[in-house]
Parts: C-alpha cells; sequence; structure tokens
C-alpha cells in the first residue's frame, strides 16, 4: 500500500501552537496560487477556493497512479497584502486588501502534471477561474509565527503583538506578505473554534530602520 504524506505533520513550518510567538525557517515550497483582490465575503474569493479544491485533488490521484506516491491535500492557505498594512490590524479595511489564495502541493507535481490535472478539471464543470490558477514555488525563508483561534476579525490584537512587539524585540522587521494557513474549514467550523497559523516573513531589521 502506498504510503500516505501529511505535510502537516512532517513539516515544522505547519507547526503552531495558540499564545506561543515563535521563528521557523520556512522552506522553498510548491502552490497552486490564485490572485485577487478586495473583501473575502464576496463570489470572488469563493470561485477562486472551488477552482483551486479540484485541481489540488486532481494532482493528488495523478500522483499516487502516475508515480505511486500518496499524501494529504493540504489545507487552504492565503498570502494577504495592502498599501498601508494597518488595514489588518486597526482598521481591518477589507476592501484594501489584495491576497493570493493557495494550496500546498508536493514537489513531485511539475508543470506537466498541473497541465493535465487543469485540463481533467476543467472538462465537466468548469470551475469559474480555471484560467487564472497557476504552479508557482513561494521561498518565505525566516518567519514569525503563531496558532489563532477563533474568528478572523479577532486576529488583529494577535498581530498587533506579533508585528509591534514580538518582530521587532527579537531585532527583526517584517517582509514579505503576512500568511495565512487555515488548518479549519471556516465553511463548516464555527468562527470561535476556527484554528489558523499566523505567519510573518521577517529579516533583521536594520539600525535606525
Amino acid at each position: 500500500m502506498t504510503e500516505k504524506i501529511d505535510f502537516k505533520k512532517t513539516l515544522d513550518a505547519y507547526q503552531a501552537k495558540q499564545g506561543l510567538f515563535r521563528i521557523v525557517e520556512v522552506p522553498k515550497l510548491r502552490y497552486l496560487m490564485i490572485d485577487g483582490h478586495g473583501d473575502p465575503n464576496t463570489p470572488a474569493f469563493a470561485e477562486a477556493i472551488e477552482t483551486l479544491y479540484p485541481v489540488a485533488y486532481k494532482l493528488k490521484f495523478a500522483g499516487k497512479r502516475e508515480l505511486g506516491r500518496d499524501h494529504v491535500v493540504m489545507p487552504l492557505e492565503a498570502l494577504w497584502w495592502a498599501e498601508d498594512m494597518d488595514a489588518f490590524t486597526a482598521a481591518r479595511d477589507k476592501s484594501l486588501w489584495d491576497w493570493t489564495l493557495m494550496i500546498m502541493v508536493p514537489d513531485w507535481a511539475d508543470q506537466d502534471m498541473f497541465a493535465a490535472a487543469v485540463e481533467s478539471a476543467g472538462a465537466k464543470n468548469r470551475p469559474a477561474r480555471l484560467d487564472d490558477l497557476r504552479l508557482e514555488s513561494l521561498s518565505e525563508g525566516r518567519c514569525a509565527q503563531t496558532l489563532h483561534v477563533g474568528s478572523f476579525d479577532d486576529e488583529a490584537d494577535v498581530l498587533t503583538r506579533m508585528h509591534h512587539a514580538f518582530i521587532p524585540d527579537h531585532g527583526l522587521s517584517m517582509t514579505g506578505k503576512h500568511h495565512e494557513i487555515y488548518l479549519s474549514d471556516f465553511r463548516k467550523v464555527a468562527p470561535e473554534k476556527l484554528r489558523t497559523i499566523l505567519r510573518q516573513p521577517v529579516r533583521t531589521a536594520t539600525p535606525g530602520g
């Protein structure tokens, strides 16, 4: 029987505890990605999710069938950014947010497998944003992260502590994009029970920076 790999358990970058901030080294990883803008409570955001998962499962089945390699489909993730990052903490103005929705896939999922998975996913009930989907690697490197339990709208206090206390207290500054990993399916789980890894890439702070 083919061993099924669960990368949430084998990769340290997917480990986090509530109330504990820590620095992790995130390796170069490969993702299915779709970009968007604005409030996530919109049809465009839902359409992106509904495009990612069919292709992720096509890749899973292709890997098992063609390579004898199986894995647990990874949770939804997102990169978030805005011209003013305080849009995520103080103001929480969702209309200003840009995002990239993602699902991590194994490194054996190459561009040829991706193209075949896209074609297969589009054969019936073609997902609305299939033409916008891409396979791309992301190298985040050193990051600060923690686990948030609760509503997304209650993240602001945690992010404020991360951005303005933990990161500068460790001689670091923010770089790259805010990253969230949705360990719970927010379409099915009550807001107060949602488990979300909050991640922020960091670098050594420059004097006076």
